[in-house]
């Protein structure tokens, strides 16, 4: 869940830092000279919206260390971070995919997340608590699972929807704030062209309500993804493995230990699962037990 909800956050307030730096420059200002142009706009839309997108992922990787703490093993300093290297290593050659960087981050929630902007660049962590309450087949399915992302490109993929998306957003707000503002001054031109204080109040907050609301396309995508990934990491560790890393998961599930604002991602039950990144682990453990 963190590869996706640090990639969220990040294209999330990128998109508002540009937002505002358009503002200041004077941007939806020349685009709402002679009223709003439609084609100019939708062009800048999706150039900011696919921009913001591939920013996210070029800086998923400082994103990811800088957030949970992940130390990078360079040198093993024992015989567990050794296999560990030596796995990741062995099955990343397996999947066809350069040998990412290994992190270890101190949580003590059983978790671990790829990311990164190319295959034969990448980085997976692991957590404190998945190498203290897993064993090694257990561990190894888990790696097999955070390769197969890397492998299939998934990061890219989420990346291309993730702008579409952004795109989207991007060119509504704006349009629906034209209406508002229009609105707001009974239709009357009192300023020789332009727009007012309504338009970037309320698409400013358009698009953080429709961004947060777009957010069930990408959700959903990794939903999708993740029996893809299962799947990938039976391949390479075997099934049996891949079943019993779940089973414990399942068995050991605890509170999340993310920041409070990225916890809301997570929330379970009704509308909450719109915004989940994973499928519940009973369902990835069926789809497994019933593949060939």
């Amino acid at each position: 869940m963190k590869r996706i909800v640090l990639f969220l956050a990040t294209n999330l307030a990128v998109l508002i830092v540009l937002s505002v730096v358009c503002s200041l420059l004077g941007v939806d200002r020349y685009l709402t000279q002679r009223g709003l142009n439609y084609e100019m706009l939708l062009i800048f839309a999706a150039v900011f919206g696919m921009g913001g997108a591939f920013i996210s992922l070029a800086t998923s990787k400082w994103m990811a260390k800088m957030s949970t703490g992940a130390q990078v093993i360079h040198e093993p300093r024992s015989a567990a971070e050794a296999w560990l290297l030596a796995t990741v290593e062995r099955e990343a050659r397996a999947a066809g995919i350069g040998t990412p960087e290994v992190a270890i981050y101190d949580a003590p929630e059983p978790n671990a997340f790829a990311t990164g902007m190319s295959k034969n660049h990448a980085l997976v962590a692991v957590s404190s608590g998945l190498l203290n309450s897993m064993n090694q087949d257990e561990i190894e399915a888990v790696l097999g699972h955070e390769i197969t992302h890397i492998a299939n490109g998934d990061m890219v993929t989420l990346t291309l929807i993730q702008g579409v998306v952004n795109t989207f957003v991007i060119f509504l707000s704006r349009v629906i704030g034209f209406v508002i503002d229009n609105a707001l001054r009974g239709g009357r031109d009192d300023r020789g062209g332009g727009v007012g204080i309504g338009y970037y109040v309320s698409s400013m907050l358009l698009q953080i309500v429709l961004g947060f609301l777009a957010t069930m396309i990408v959700c959903w995508f990794s939903r999708w993804r993740e029996f893809h990934a299962d799947a990938g990491g039976a391949r390479l560790a075997g099934k049996r493995k891949m079943i019993a890393a779940l089973e414990r998961l399942k068995a050991l599930h605890e509170p999340s230990t993310l920041p409070q604002n990225m916890a809301a991602f997570g929330i379970a039950g009704g509308v909450g699962q719109l915004f989940a990144t994973h499928p519940p682990l009973e369902l990835r453990i069926q789809r497994l037990q019933q593949s060939a």
